[in-house]
């Protein structure tokens, strides 16, 4: 695959594709690794609605029997999360999803609820995230009808156990201390505030006394909101008979009242403003973050989009910003860069790299040039060719097991996919050409209208490397927004104090 390529090198690939059965078109072993041909990789990806059931409440089953190993996976997924909370109850999503499953059901403690899933060597989480909420099982065929009575009394019954939620808090309130220990977390808020705004939900944090004020009733208001059948989406992949997992499912919700299906999340109002941003950090290298707002997950130039970037800083060894950044110039160990999508508005693009202190502002001008020269400049036959094979050679992955294939049905029926769109996939990546490319880049790519976020020690950064190549008063005039770093238990900013 073009994954090994990548990773192996020519020689190393050769070996291994070899040993693992590849044939070549001689019948023989060529002189050289570049003769070897390989046959066309040929996959027809499945169809969603060949897996789709309804349960008779009308909601969404996607069921894959497969035989190969005595084991059952179930998923639940749940529309709603983070962007449902309150704003003085920040945390209490996660906490909900995480107390479901900690703190015992209405007939089972938490101990016994832990040690009796043990006992029946079944796994089972809840989880609630930014858009999406879930309870997954995996268990024996022959434990499953008591693993999965268990499961469904931890998703209709939590009993959200008063001791163990105040472990949890102590938990969360430990790990919060910890804020600002970290320069890519450090980043990762303060690029969110950037981009989002500090008051939407993808910025939001909690506070020390917010974690402390949630109570089990809380709980039960986002359990009850999130968690009933009007959100749901079920998935079974494993080792069962199709017939009588329906019939399991159906006595197992059809009696669950329905709730008010959740509305969408809501798109920012925040306006971004690009220029240099940096917060001070003492320590010995720089974490940087360039970029924009970017698309929504189905623009009609998303798979373009993804193409150009993966030769710009997204395709590793083989794209411009690594091979610059990393391999030329030596400044960083990782560099990239990501088109982050959202489905319901307007995303990211963002490049990233980490960097000694006085190379950190050569780094940005090579990115920034790397960035206008996807601009102005068509990119090569090859390079396009070697990014499309990428795409096309690991798009079967997403489907490579039951669970996999299930997982992706049901987040295209959560979040609206257009019908149809894996099996034109292949073909829309194929059709891109070096004049598309160049186009989305102009629409797309935005180096003098882009932030620069920088965390680290300002007086070593600003003034630039030895040799003079490049300064942070080189960006934007020189000017800068000094953004604080914030208690890590009450959100205050805390004094900025900027070495000289």
């Amino acid at each position: 695959t073009m994954d090994m390529k990548r990773t192996l090198g020519p020689a190393a690939c050769a070996v291994a594709m070899i040993g693992a059965g590849v044939s070549v078109a001689s019948g023989s072993i060529p002189q050289r690794p570049e003769a070897i041909e390989f046959e066309a990789l040929e996959f027809t990806p499945p169809r969603a609605d060949e897996f789709r059931r309804e349960l008779s409440n009308g909601i969404p089953v996607y069921l894959a029997p497969s035989h190969e190993f005595p084991l059952i996976d179930v998923s639940f997924r749940f529309k709603g999360g983070d962007y449902l909370e309150p704003a003085d109850k920040i945390g209490v999503g996660s906490m909900t999803g995480s107390m479901m499953r900690e703190g015992g059901t209405a007939s089972m403690g938490p101990a016994e609820f832990d040690e009796e899933l043990d006992f029946l060597a079944a796994n089972a989480g809840v989880f609630v995230g930014n858009t999406s909420a879930g309870a997954s099982l995996n268990t024996l065929r022959d434990n499953f009808d008591e693993s999965f009575a268990m499961f469904m009394e931890m998703i209709r019954q939590p009993r959200f156990d008063a001791e163990r939620l105040r472990l949890n808090k102590d938990e969360r309130l430990e790990r919060m201390k910890q804020r600002n220990d970290r320069a890519p977390a450090i980043a990762r808020r303060a690029w969110n505030d950037i981009m989002f705004g500090a008051d939407h939900f993808e910025s939001r944090q909690a506070t020390a006394s917010m974690v402390e004020s949630i109570t089990v009733d809380d709980l039960r208001a986002v359990h009850a909101t999130i968690f009933n059948p009007a959100n749901l989406i079920i998935g079974v992949s494993g080792d069962f008979d199709e017939a009588e997992m329906m019939a399991t499912l159906e006595a197992a919700v059809g009696d669950w009242e329905f709730g008010q299906r959740v509305g969408d999340p809501p798109a920012p109002d925040h306006e971004f403003e690009p220029g240099v941003y940096h917060v001070e950090k003492d320590i010995p290298q720089g974490r940087v973050q360039i970029g924009h707002r970017g698309v929504t997950r189905d623009d009609p130039d998303a798979i373009t989009i993804d193409i150009m970037n993966d030769i710009l800083g997204g395709g590793g060894f083989t794209s411009r910003i690594t091979k610059k950044v990393r391999s030329d110039e030596g400044l960083a160990y990782g560099a990239g860069s990501r088109f982050s999508d959202r489905v319901w508005y307007d995303g990211t693009f963002g490049a990233a790299f980490q960097s000694k202190s006085p190379t950190v502002a050569l780094g940005i001008k090579l990115i920034l040039e790397e960035m206008e020269r996807m601009r102005t400049e068509p990119v090569t036959v090859k390079e396009l060719e070697t990014s499309q094979n990428s795409f096309i050679e690991t798009f079967p992955r997403r489907f490579e097991s039951k669970g996999a294939m299930i997982g992706t049905f049901i987040d295209d029926e959560m979040t609206d996919r257009p019908e149809g769109y894996w099996q034109s996939y292949r073909d829309r990546v194929r059709a891109v050409t070096p004049d598309d490319i160049q186009r989305v880049a102009e629409d797309y790519l935005h180096p003098s209208r882009a932030a620069i976020l920088v965390v680290g020690k300002w007086k070593d950064i600003y003034k630039g490397d030895i040799d003079g190549r490049a300064s942070m008063g080189d960006f934007y005039g020189g000017q800068v927004e000094h953004m604080p770093l914030l208690d890590p238990m009450t959100l205050e900013p805390l004094p900025i104090e900027i070495e000289q």
